[in-house]
This record gives structure tokens, C-alpha cells and sequence, in this order.
């Protein structure tokens, strides 16, 4: 019986990106926000019970990547193709949003044969990349400055956004990982510090604080990569 708990994990992943999609098709970026989040949360975790467990299986890995693939790479596409259908005269350009959700098929395939990501990842996660086009539509709605909504409403400033983060995705890029698998904090201390950066500018700046926790993680990285 215990094996099947890690998949059903990776189940809820999948079911709450297909909630996220349907919000997200509706305009409600808020909810759609919030079924992704509860989606990466629980992505986060069938990982984490299949070590526990000691249940770890290829069926497992296969089934991750293509509950990864909604939550986190067709909802984004699909909301970056929304947000240029608004801001957008042209009716094919929306469409180039969905370069998000190919980078993030490309970047899951990537991930899944590179025996170099067991501790940290190459390209940003797109769970990351999801969270940070995600938040972008509820920037604009709650947002106290005019010139971040300015920004994020111009159509060629999105256009950039979507190469840029499809790049991300796939970019040699050494990133540090989230997971920690001990408590030992002279080993993980870089992951606590950013998360406690990331609790406080969520605090500090509520929706924008979520495109700035992705910008310093990416930071971060870079900062304190390994020699």
C-alpha cells in the first residue's frame, strides 16, 4: 500500500494544475496562483515520502514530470498567452506565450536523463518559473507602483519576459536546491537564509515579492555556486 502514497502525491499535482488551468482560462490569475502553489507544495512532497518510504520508482519519476508538465508548464504558457491576448493588438503574438510551456517540456525531458541534477539543478525548476509568471497578472492588480504596472503591461517587456524565462529553463545555469534532507544547518545554511529572505519579502511586498524571491534566488546562485 505504501507505494502508491508518492504517486498519489504526484496525483494531487496533477489535479491541481488542471484546477489552476481552468481558473486561469476564467481570468481568475488569484486562484489559478493558488492551485499552482498547493500543486508545487505537493510535488515537493511525493519525493519526500517515496525516500522516506524507500518506495522510489521509475513509474514514480515518469509520473512527476508529466504532473510538472501541466502545473508547471502548460498553466504559465497559457497565462503569459492571456495576459498578451490583453495588452496585445496583434491576434497571433498571444501565442508566443506558449513558448513558456515548451521550454518547460524541454527543461522536465532535460532533467529527467542529467545525472548532474541529484543535488542542485542546472536552469531554473519550473515550479520556480511557474510561481514567477504566475504572480506577474496579480502584480498588476495589487501592486502600488505605476511604473511596475506600466512595465508589466507593455506587450514587448512580456514578450522578453516569456524568451527570457524559456531560457532560464534551459540555460547551463548551476542553481542550489530547495530540498533539505537533514537538519543540519552549517550544510544548508545558504537555503535557510533564502528562505528566510523570501518570507520577508512576501511580507514586505506581497504579489511583488514573489517575482523578487525568483530574482534572488537566481542571485543567490550565482553568488555562493560552488568552485
Amino acid at each position: 500500500m505504501k507505494k502508491h502514497i508518492p504517486n498519489f502525491i504526484t496525483l494531487l499535482n496533477l489535479f491541481s494544475g488542471c484546477i489552476a488551468l481552468v481558473f486561469a482560462m476564467q481570468g481568475d490569475f488569484l486562484n489559478a496562483f493558488i492551485f499552482v502553489s498547493l500543486g508545487i507544495f505537493f510535488d515537493f512532497f511525493d519525493g519526500f515520502f517515496a525516500r522516506i518510504l524507500k518506495v522510489q520508482s521509475p513509474l514514480g519519476v515518469q509520473l512527476d514530470s508529466l504532473a510538472d508538465m501541466v502545473t508547471s508548464g502548460v498553466v504559465p504558457g497559457f497565462v503569459m498567452f492571456k495576459m498578451l491576448s490583453e495588452y496585445s493588438v496583434n491576434e497571433f503574438l498571444p501565442y508566443f506565450g506558449f513558448i513558456i510551456t515548451l521550454g518547460s517540456c524541454m527543461r522536465l525531458a532535460k532533467f529527467n536523463i542529467d545525472t548532474r541534477q541529484t543535488d542542485s539543478f542546472i536552469g531554473l525548476p519550473t515550479p520556480a518559473n511557474a510561481l514567477f509568471i504566475l504572480s506577474l497578472p496579480l502584480v498588476i492588480l495589487h501592486t502600488e507602483f505605476s511604473w511596475v504596472i506600466d512595465l508589466l503591461t507593455d506587450v514587448w517587456v512580456l514578450f522578453g519576459i516569456s524568451i527570457l524565462s524559456t531560457f532560464m529553463l534551459n540555460a547551463e545555469l548551476p542553481l542550489f536546491s530547495l530540498k533539505i534532507k537533514n537538519f543540519s544547518f552549517a550544510k544548508y545554511k545558504l537555503q535557510i537564509f533564502f528562505l528566510v529572505l523570501s518570507l520577508a519579502l512576501l511580507i514586505g511586498f506581497k504579489f511583488l515579492g514573489v517575482p523578487l524571491i525568483i530574482l534572488s534566488y537566481v542571485l543567490l546562485s550565482f553568488l555562493f555556486k560552488e568552485k
